[in-house]
Parts: C-alpha cells; sequence; structure tokens
C-alpha cells in the first residue's frame, strides 16, 4: 500500500510569504475587521498592513501571537517564513566564490 503525500512545490516557484496566507486564507475566514484583528495581536494597524502586502516579515514574536489568535502553530507561521526568506537568499546570494571546508583540506 502506497502512502499518499501532498504534491511537491516547483523550486522555480518562492513559497509563499505568512502574510500572503494570512491576508488570503484565514482573513477571509474570519469575521472580524482588520482594526479587530490587529488589536487581538496587539499591534498597530500598519504592521498589520505590513505583513498582509509582505512588507515586513513574520517574526517569531509575530507568530506566537497569530498561534494564539487564530488557534494554530506559531511553529507552521514562522516555517512559512523561514521557507520565503531562505529561497530569496538562495537566489540573491553569490556563493561563487564560495567553497566547502571539506574540499579546502
Amino acid at each position: 500500500m502506497s502512502k499518499l503525500s501532498p504534491p511537491k512545490r516547483s523550486p522555480d516557484r518562492c513559497p509563499t510569504h505568512p502574510g500572503a496566507f494570512l491576508r488570503e486564507m484565514v482573513l477571509p475566514a474570519v469575521s472580524a475587521s482588520k482594526v479587530d484583528i490587529a488589536a487581538a495581536l496587539g499591534i498597530s494597524r500598519q504592521s498589520l498592513y505590513d505583513i498582509l502586502s509582505e512588507k515586513q516579515p513574520v517574526t517569531p514574536g509575530m507568530a506566537v501571537r497569530l498561534g494564539v489568535v487564530f488557534n494554530t502553530s506559531s511553529a507552521s507561521w514562522l516555517k512559512m517564513q523561514v521557507a520565503h526568506d531562505l529561497w530569496h537568499a538562495e537566489r540573491e546570494i553569490d556563493t561563487s566564490q564560495l567553497h566547502s571546508l571539506e574540499e579546502a583540506g
């Protein structure tokens, strides 16, 4: 019997920013205004808008807040942010002059 697994995301596609997930999936399912959500998170409306517009990352502290307010895992919010950031770093950092220490020895 084979185990079903979710489809793999193309490595060429940027992982979803947690702000986009919050904006597109979570907020439409919640019957609260953005003002109320910002208040529940204990942040300013501008901070919430910056996360939703993907201008601000989800920090560990924000992940804890999101986990409590939306009854989700704090780690899941942080994992989304790390995947997003790492995807960008792997494409932005020039590694052509770097080498493994194992190769140098």
